[in-house]
């Protein structure tokens, strides 16, 4: 049941941020133009996360990426920013975030450690983190997030000087949760590997 809660959301989430945004982008760009457009587009993600925050009172890490990138967007439109500008926007948010995360690695301790022990259930994880496979494992996730992410946004910047705008809008969000899915998944899968391992180490010191 957790699983198609899951698949259900993310197939809403894709529709309300890439395929009505397209949708609405090639019928209103005839009339109001490009810019003014893909300006008005924007608003759609920041109305539903705004229904998404007053009934759960939070905002999901979609949902505040998209609120940041909106912010981002005006900004650029004030500053007279150009259609290509205007979708440079996630591109610079996701690329910022990457760096962010690669940037964590010469820190003591990586972003991954303090997402997990903010964000997850993770028990002891300060006595945990003395543990010097613990501390390779939680280097790997931060290494693995920071490099697909700044992928993502090159990726991103090539296909917005390639491609039309709207191919753009209706890929965009593809390209963002395809990057994002496999992420996930290098994540879980080397997770399970290495807790395997630990667990391996920690019988054999008995």
């Amino acid at each position: 049941m957790s699983h198609m809660l899951s698949r259900n959301y993310i197939v809403f989430t894709l529709v309300v941020n890439g395929l009505i945004p397209w949708g609405m982008y090639m019928l209103l760009s005839p009339y109001v133009g490009h810019l003014m457009a893909l300006s008005i587009v924007t608003l759609i993600p920041l109305v539903e996360n705004v229904f998404h925050f007053a009934k759960h009172r939070n905002l999901d890490v979609f949902g505040g990426l998209m609120l940041m990138t909106f912010i981002l967007s005006l900004v650029m439109v004030l500053l007279g920013g150009s259609e290509k500008m205007l979708l440079l926007r996630e591109s610079m948010i996701t690329g910022v975030v990457g760096i962010v995360f690669l940037s964590s690695l010469l820190l003591n301790k990586p972003m991954i450690y303090h997402l997990a022990s903010r964000f997850t259930r993770v028990t002891n994880i300060e006595q945990k983190w003395q543990n010097a496979y613990f501390r390779k494992m939680m280097r790997n996730m931060t290494l693995i997030w920071g490099v697909l992410l700044v992928l993502e946004a090159c990726t991103k910047v090539v296909m917005i000087y390639e491609l039309s705008v709207g191919e753009v809008l209706a890929l965009s969000s593809v390209v963002l949760y395809s990057f994002v899915g496999v992420a996930i998944g290098l994540t879980v899968v080397y997770r399970r590997r290495a807790v395997g391992k630990m667990n391996q180490q920690q019988l054999s010191s008995f």
